[in-house]
């Protein structure tokens, strides 16, 4: 699983997440402190937050996080990947790798190819 932020001329670097499942402290932890954070630093004021509504992002420990920081969070239809612009990245890497002359193999030559893209 991979996490990435992209804004009108920007981006944060690739977060690849380590073994396991995302839970809402992983997504604090991994996620939004150290590049959310970060990132809307580099934004500014006017910044809003676009998270893809999954489980783990819904918490109310995500959302006091994001209060905590003073970082807003656009509100939108749940189960709506159509309406999110981070889902035209995501295409975009897997028909890159896929298109690759060698495709990975395991997770090591995935995470290595994708981070090789950016």
């Amino acid at each position: 699983m991979v996490w990435a932020g992209i804004m009108i001329n920007g981006r944060t670097r690739l977060h690849v997440v380590a073994n396991g499942t995302m839970t809402f402290q992983r997504y604090i932890d991994e996620v939004l402190l150290p590049h959310v954070r970060l990132f809307r630093g580099a934004v500014g004021d006017i910044f809003v937050f676009m998270d893809d509504n999954a489980t783990c992002h819904q918490t109310l420990a995500v959302q006091d996080c994001l209060d905590s920081e003073g970082i807003q969070r656009l509100v939108w239809p749940a189960r709506s990947p159509d309406l999110n612009p981070i889902e035209n990245v995501w295409d975009a890497l897997g028909r890159q790798v896929a298109g690759r002359n060698y495709p990975p193999t395991n997770k090591n030559t995935l995470i290595r190819a994708l981070r090789g893209m950016g």
